[in-house]
């Protein structure tokens, strides 16, 4: 007999147990079978279960079908950086032969919108919403607390290789992936990796660049080794992305030919650092001795008669606190032409390797059923280079440097030969990027301009899609893609995805378009933001603010007190002026305010506001996800710790002791940040205790501590470095055994970050090498014992 107690107990549980029903996700057995509600229900036992094995049955559940008949496979290939008029196809420069044979097979489109910057483009296309509605509105560094800027892709919108892997799709991504908060880069969580997002498989780097070179790499969510050949023109990062990828669609059609798969391939390239053997840079030599006013001008005159814009538009004049080619002196125009025949090369080479996978589902006889998109960039031409650098980074810590500087250090290192190697990060003037956005104003960060956002797109699909020559010219955005595909296979985006409400899908189909190149625009309205800079698209009308950063110019500006209620919008007429080149703003204020009513509608709907909300960490560092720690206590083989979360000996106040015993002869790197255009070391060459510190390559501090004793060791380093911005000098003191053994000081540190992949390693220097000393002999594995290393902010 139960007693009153167990009575209530129970009742409890009841209780609990109701409750706990009514808040989960509906279960296997009532869950509907309409796709609304994913994962779809296990199907039932196929056979029949009896007492003995006799009474029973055996037979192998059936699967049903969820997909039309001969579903197609699907690749999405996204560059990174590429400028709408730096294609021959758009009028440019730069041979791609694999867009313009795809484009030629199949269809391509003038009037694709990324959102202006590289993490929220690939939230977007990859969830079919709004950049800000996935918690993207800026790059997952600058990430904050704000709702629209978090940079994690939540649950409650899938991603494309989510919803297709329940449909029977297997998935891969390789290369560029921007959408992992970088606080979970360490030791997780890893459901924020590709494959939490979906992905059964996934190669390439977590970051906004890598070395091409001397990559950092990861394979689905495990750090793996860079490649370092004896030669380094042997290995390029983009070349193993096609290779790896061919092999994976190889296996996966070798293992399961019923299943259709989803590659997602989205190279480095062309972003900086621009790293390609000199071969391909060769291709364009003297290309570009004009300089890039000329090249604009060129480039749009041939957009004319290719009908990307009309005979009457005229082109809007060079920003006037962007340097002109005349402006450039003599003595300095080879290195800035060196730099755009890298970017070019760099450019052909990345869509070659495209050509490569073309060519691969060809020979497996599958290309006909394939359908193959080509997003020819994730945002407009980055103009981050500034004036020109061979460590691009310098910029973005906002330190001033001069063209003279620059090439100083390169013809110390080589001159420019060295352009395009690992022993640099170069990147192109802005005036290139500029001149490779024809035919519109400005480049990459600009929400409010088509330079920033608009990218050519071609799709192939020989099965279904028959070539006629004309273009697309629909307005569209990235977060068209993901419902087009839905729509193509048939597919009603989900309710409800392992037990998380979805977010409104923001896309809409073009599909029409396929066969119909005068299918209208499936959107009447898009809005754009990014870094302040906005602009908002309505029914053939587009009214857009320049923000309050130019991106080509590294200046501080005073964020703190903007107001973006008082910044100038523009309006243009885009059936008349489809190039941004006549403002009507002051011919019809009604419009004008029509329009900014409604982008603070859209935005207020997407989570875009603050208006800016991603410069916050511009003036207040506490909005920045870095470690809180203020002690490290570490061993020898913990590597690949990012930046963030690691020990600040770039530029911080903090007491390093190490415990070691040391070998005859030793040799190897005690711990290393960064890499070797911007890093520090302390290391061991032949028994001599050493350090280096690489200030973006413009400064390198050179520091011989002596021999070490052999056996059991104290190592003691302090580092002070006072507060401000913009390569403050540091002071160092070096201990051994509780010895002052010298006083050093580093002339310019740096404020924000060494590079956007490398990492903190200790005992070896896992990608590029930081030191001069060790260059040719990375990693460089210590080849003592490190006991205990224990780092400590003062």
């Amino acid at each position: 007999m139960l007693t009153a107690s167990r009575h209530r107990l129970l009742a409890i549980g009841l209780f609990v147990s109701a409750g706990m029903a009514l808040s989960t996700p509906a279960t296997a057995q009532t869950r509907p079978d309409d796709g609304s509600v994913l994962p779809f229900p296990e199907p039932p036992m196929g056979g029949s279960v009896g007492e003995t094995l006799a009474d029973s049955v055996h037979r192998w559940r059936e699967r049903p079908s969820r997909l039309p008949e001969n579903a197609p496979n699907i690749v999405i290939v996204m560059l990174d950086d590429s400028g709408y008029g730096q294609a021959e196809l758009m009028g440019g420069p730069v041979s791609m032969p694999t867009l313009a044979r795809l484009a030629e097979e199949g269809i391509a489109y003038s009037a694709l919108h990324t959102t202006a910057m590289c993490s929220p483009t690939r939230a977007a296309l990859l969830t079919g919403r709004n950049h800000h509605r996935v918690g993207n509105g800026q790059i997952a560094e600058f990430a904050n607390d704000w709702d629209g800027y978090t940079g994690v892709i939540p649950k409650s919108s899938a991603t494309i290789a989510e919803v297709l892997g329940h449909y029977g799709y297997a998935s891969a991504a390789f290369g560029k992936w921007h959408n992992t908060p970088i606080d979970t880069l360490g030791s997780g969580p890893y459901d924020r990796f590709p494959t939490g997002h979906g992905f059964d498989h996934f190669f390439g780097f977590i970051a906004g660049e890598t070395s091409q070179w001397e990559p950092v790499l990861w394979e689905n969510t495990t750090p793996i080794a860079t490649p370092h050949p004896e030669n380094y023109e042997d290995y390029h990062l983009t070349e193993d992305m096609a290779e790896r990828a061919i092999a994976w669609m190889q296996r996966h059609r070798a293992l399961h030919p019923e299943r259709p798969f989803f590659l997602y391939w989205t190279p480095g390239a062309v972003h900086g650092p621009h790293h390609v053997a000199q071969e391909w840079a060769d291709r364009y030599r003297g290309e570009f001795s004009d300089g890039w006013d000329v090249e604009k001008q060129r480039v749009f005159d041939r957009q004319k008669e290719l009908g990307l814009v009309p005979p009457e538009a005229t082109l809007a004049p060079r920003p006037a606190s962007l340097a002109g080619w005349d402006d450039v002196p003599e003595d300095q125009r080879a290195f800035q032409e060196r730099l755009m025949e890298l970017y070019a090369g760099f450019l052909e080479h990345t869509d070659v390797q495209v050509g490569r996978l073309v060519d691969a589902l060809d020979d497996m006889g599958i290309r006909d059923n394939t359908i193959f998109i080509y997003i020819q960039s994730d945002n407009g031409p980055s103009a981050e280079g500034v004036e020109g650098s061979i460590a691009e980074l310098n910029a973005q810590n906002a330190i001033p440097t001069t063209v003279s500087e620059h090439i100083e250090v390169l013809d110390a290192l080589g001159g420019l030969d060295v352009l395009g190697s690992p022993r640099v990060d170069n990147m192109y003037h802005a005036g290139w990027a500029w001149a490779g956005s024809s035919p519109y104003r400005y480049v990459k960060l600009i929400a409010g301009d088509f330079g920033g956002t608009r990218t050519p797109m071609v799709i192939s699909w020989p099965t279904r899609i028959d070539p006629d020559g004309q273009w697309r010219n629909q307005f569209l955005h990235v977060n068209d893609v993901a419902p087009t595909l839905y729509d193509i296979l048939g597919i009603t985006p989900p309710q409800e995805v392992e037990g998380f409400a979805q977010d409104p899908i923001d896309g809409a189909s073009f599909a029409d378009s396929f066969a119909d190149a005068d299918a209208p625009s499936p959107k009447p309205t898009q809005y754009f933001e990014v870094l302040g800079s906005r602009g908002i698209y309505h029914d053939g009308w587009f009214a857009s603010a320049f923000g309050i950063r130019e991106p080509w110019n590294p200046a501080e500006v005073d964020i703190a007190n903007w107001d973006p209620r008082q910044d100038r919008w523009e309006l243009f007429d885009l059936r008349a002026d489809p190039n941004l080149s006549r403002d009507l703003a002051a011919e019809e204020p009604e419009k004008l305010a029509e329009m900014k009513a409604l982008w603070l509608e859209e935005a207020r709907d997407n989570l875009a506001l603050p208006i800016g909300g991603g410069l916050i960490s511009m003036i207040d560092t506490s909005a920045l996800k870095r470690t809180t720690n203020t002690e490290w206590v570490m061993t020898q083989g913990m590597t690949r710790i990012p930046e963030a979360e690691a020990p600040n000996v770039r530029n911080g106040n903090l007491r390093a002791e190490i415990e070691a015993t040391i070998p005859e002869n030793a040799n190897g790197v005690i711990f290393a940040l960064g890499g070797y255009a911007g890093g520090a070391s302390l290391f061991m060459v032949d028994g001599r205790l050493h350090y280096e510190y690489s200030s973006l390559l413009l400064k390198r501090t050179k520091i011989d501590l002596g021999e070490l004793p052999i056996g059991d060791v104290e190592i003691a380093m302090e580092m002070r470095t006072p507060p401000g911005w913009g390569g403050l000098p540091a002071e160092l003191v070096f201990f051994i055994n509780g010895e002052k053994v010298k006083e050093a000081t580093i002339d310019r540190t740096i404020p924000g970050t060494f590079t956007a992949s490398e990492t903190f390693d200790v005992g070896m220097d896992t990608a590029s090498p930081v030191a001069d000393a060790y260059f040719d002999r990375a990693p460089f594995p210590f080849n003592g014992d490190l006991k205990r290393l224990r780092f400590t902010d003062l």
